[in-house]
């Protein structure tokens, strides 16, 4: 059974698909240990692992090789961020046949132009691709796929862009029309009622995705009051929870002059040694060094 066909199982079953952020195997691990339903393998939490701009710097091959690695380490139907699809459609035909090869159960692909800019940048370039050219983006996408449970979700930009709510459903209408599985709809406002005028005006067959970072009291309980949403993505907390502990206890270190005072708040090395699977190690080692 492919990817794509545990994430639509997972969907049937739930209602609602809760994927968390990861920018590494690690954080997927911790993420599927948290109990979440998928991994969303961002493309700036990757970006801000490296420590460089969510700008289309970092290359198809170093996203698709750590969504691979995020793949075998987790368990979990990832959900690939490919930004525009890394170029136009013959990089979508590309990109689609690789994500799919590397165990990806879905990828979300952005209607803006390549090289984009984060969405969440206050001032940043929002330039958007005509609704044909990313309708064929779309088509590339279905055609590349081997699998038909393999997810297209097809994520519009016009909020960000400031072009408004009938642009955004206009263009969402399109490329459902184009055969994207699922619309993700994306806003800046720090408040959901944006985003819930959008998904009460929706009036297509497929979910809406939605990624709440930017207006936090969109809970589960209030995305389910909503009813047409089908993935819900917590789209960068690894990341931040990580720079914030590392900011933490480097000062801490740096403070005291020593590790003593961080050792009680930080995991243990006995608790890497778990996740790494090292009594998986020892066991072997028992068995087969002979």
């Amino acid at each position: 059974m492919g990817a794509g066909t545990t994430f639509r199982q997972v969907l049937a079953r739930k209602g609602l698909v809760e994927a968390m952020a990861a920018h590494s195997p690690l954080s997927a691990m911790l993420a599927a240990e948290a109990g979440f339903d998928a991994i969303w393998a961002s493309g700036f939490e990757l970006s801000a692992m490296y420590g460089v701009p969510d700008v289309s710097i970092v290359s198809m091959t170093q996203h698709l090789d750590m969504t691979r690695a995020m793949v075998e380490r987790s368990g979990l139907p990832v959900v690939a961020d490919i930004d525009t699809g890394f170029g136009n459609a013959i990089n979508v035909l590309h990109a689609v046949e690789q994500y799919e090869r590397a165990g990806a159960a879905a990828i979300v692909m952005e209607d803006k132009s390549f090289p984009k800019v984060t969405s969440l940048i206050a001032g940043g370039r929002q330039d958007m691709v005509r609704v044909e050219e990313f309708q064929g983006k779309i088509d590339a996408a279905r055609t590349a796929r081997r699998d038909r449970d393999f997810v297209i979700v097809a994520r519009t930009e016009a909020l960000i862009a400031g072009l408004g709510q009938e642009e955004a459903l206009k263009r969402a209408r399109a490329y459902e029309a184009a055969g994207a599985d699922m619309i993700l709809v994306h806003s800046r406002q720090k408040t959901p009622d944006e985003i819930e005028a959008f998904v009460q005006a929706w009036d297509g067959a497929v979910p809406v995705a939605l990624v709440p970072t930017a207006y936090p009291q969109m809970t589960v309980a209030r995305v389910r009051e909503l009813k047409k949403i089908g993935l819900l993505i917590w789209g960068n907390h690894a990341i931040r929870a990580a720079v914030g502990a590392m900011r933490k206890t480097f000062a801490r270190i740096r403070q005291d002059g020593g590790i003593h005072g961080v050792e009680s708040d930080i995991a243990t090395v006995d608790e890497v040694f778990e996740l790494q699977g090292m009594s998986k190690v020892k066991e072997n080692e028992r068995r087969f060094l002979r």
